[in-house]
């Protein structure tokens, strides 16, 4: 019977949920972990610990429930949104990720206002900047670790560096991407006006998708590590 898997990257713990057909939970894997609060306001966390979960996660739900990995037909993920991720050239992780409840960018949100104006802000992206989103994130790292700055060659929310981990390719939905202050609302993409303002390169980001499109598929490299079949 096939199968399919959904993975929440969440704050403390990734799941897998394995499910058949019918819709009926065959098992549910779960691998926690914990962020950090480095200074008063900070929330960070190591992006490896997503991917490490996600593969703890996805053979005990695969073990647990005894279906092969061949069998499993379809990957979803879905998790904490507005987060930071930033990778250099080689994918490789610059610093913690910065995530949805790190409180330090107060003053990245009145930056932001001032180079967009706050009305042209809201009209373009749907919000004001405020704390939680991931612009204001970009901005401090733009202008309180340049050495970082000057590395990026990629950026992603959380849950989509296990989409990487587990397909080679940077992708976000389009429901992630409206949550970074960066998304041009009517256009279903990038704001060129946003990214312009902010001094952020395009190339940067990565590619978006409407949330049932297929991204990718698993890579040889992956399923070694997680039990599924490559090219699922």
């Amino acid at each position: 019977m096939a199968h399919v898997i959904g993975i929440d990257v969440s704050t403390t713990a990734t799941k897998a949920v394995l499910v058949d057909e019918r819709g009926t939970v065959a098992a549910i894997g779960i691998a926690e972990y914990q962020f950090e609060t480095p200074r008063p306001l900070w929330s960070e966390q190591d992006p490896e610990l997503w991917w490490t979960g996600a593969v703890a996660a996805i053979r005990s739900a695969l073990a647990t429930s005894g279906v092969p990995g061949d069998d499993i037909t379809a990957i979803g993920l879905t998790g904490q949104m507005h987060g930071l991720v930033l990778l250099d050239a080689a994918d490789t992780v610059l610093r913690p990720a910065i995530l949805w409840n790190d409180q330090r960018t107060a003053a990245e949100c009145d930056t932001i206002r001032a180079a967009v104006g706050r009305e042209r802000l809201i009209a373009l992206t749907g919000n004001d900047a405020v704390t939680g989103l991931t612009a204001p994130k970009l901005v401090w790292v733009r202008d309180q670790e340049p050495h970082v700055w000057r590395r990026i060659a990629h950026i992603l929310v959380p849950k989509d560096f296990v989409r990487l981990r587990l397909t080679g390719e940077h992708a976000v939905d389009k429901a992630d991407g409206s949550g970074t202050l960066l998304f041009d609302l009517a256009a279903r993409d990038w704001s060129a006006a946003m990214l312009d303002a902010l001094a952020i390169d395009p190339a940067w980001m990565p590619a978006t998708f409407e949330g049932p499109d297929r991204t990718g598929t698993v890579t040889t490299a992956a399923a070694a590590a997680t039990g599924l079949r490559a090219g699922t």
